[in-house]
């Protein structure tokens, strides 16, 4: 019998805000599998169980840049412990500079992008003279780099913590601007149904036909059960199905289409996704914002 860790249980708390002696009998009945005790709790609690899994688990920004002729872009995510270190203008010109660079340079990973200079400073020296100022950890931590087929249009929404960017072909600036601000605000994981990952679709499917079970369809309806529930699921989770934040009586694809317009790639971040955040305390926290105020 597999062993369920009191650390596995906190993480299956974590990523579905489930009770905890609900996760660790999950646990147990998947045998220590952490994705099938995923599925589990959402056959038994629904949608409840996976509320958590958009939340934002760290601090920091994400940092956006667009050429003039909006044909190279890119959306560069640097993480720091606190939001108060999140607005400090010295962080978010380093995270500015990083995404330009990106964009012009085209580094390879992190890494390169880190040994490329600023006014004569390599990023991560700039990372290293803002920790050693602040006295906060600060760390680079993903990159996304576009080349457009058509224009490149971007929003950055709650304070820089959620950036999107699309590539439209046809359309004008505004339509380009409103599926970028859907992107965020909605949240797609692909541009249509060929884009998601077949082990989700998988996982929304065995989730459908163990709830059907469960409420007692008949069997010869729980197939045609779980073939709705993820063509559903698909319409949910993809761009060009969902339906427009301004007009929900249009899907994404249509207002495109009527306007003689397509989006071809797009890519969207959120602030920390998958990172846990620490837990300081209220006064901890402010205490060590003060004490920053007074190095600064």
């Amino acid at each position: 019998m597999a062993v369920i860790t009191a650390a596995l249980v906190k993480e299956l708390r974590q990523k579905t805000d489930a009770p905890m002696m609900e996760c660790k009998k999950a646990l147990v009945a998947a045998e220590g599998d952490f994705a099938k005790a995923e599925e589990i709790l959402r056959v038994k609690l629904g949608n409840k169980a996976n509320k958590a899994s958009a939340r934002v688990a760290a601090e920091g920004v994400v940092a956006v840049y667009i050429s003039e002729d909006r044909k190279l872009g890119a959306m560069f995510e640097v993480n720091s412990e606190t939001d108060f270190v999140a607005k400090n203008p010295e962080f978010l010109a380093m995270a500015n500079a990083g995404a330009r660079l990106v964009a012009e340079k085209n580094p390879a990973d992190v890494a390169a992008l880190s040994a490329l200079t600023v006014d004569g400073k390599t990023l991560e020296e700039i990372r290293k003279g803002l920790v050693g100022k602040i006295g906060e950890n600060m760390s680079f931590r993903r990159f996304v780099r576009m080349e457009a087929q058509g224009r490149l249009d971007a929003y950055v929404h709650a304070g820089s913590k959620i950036g999107a960017m699309v590539d439209i072909v046809g359309g004008d600036d505004e339509l380009a601007h409103d599926v970028a601000m859907h992107v965020a605000a909605s949240r797609p994981k692909a541009l249509d149904e060929s884009g998601v990952d077949q082990a989700s679709i998988e996982s929304e499917r065995r989730v459908a036909i163990e709830k059907a079970r469960e409420s007692g369809k008949p069997e010869n309806l729980i197939e045609r059960i779980a073939e709705g529930s993820v063509k559903k699921f698909l319409k949910e989770v993809t761009l060009l199905n969902q339906p427009f934040v301004k007009n929900d009586k249009v899907t994404v694809g249509q207002l495109l289409k009527s306007k003689g317009a397509k989006c071809v790639a797009f890519n969207l971040f959120v602030v920390g996704e998958g990172i846990e955040k620490r837990s300081d305390d209220f006064a901890a926290e402010v205490a060590a914002q003060v004490a920053a105020s007074k190095k600064a």
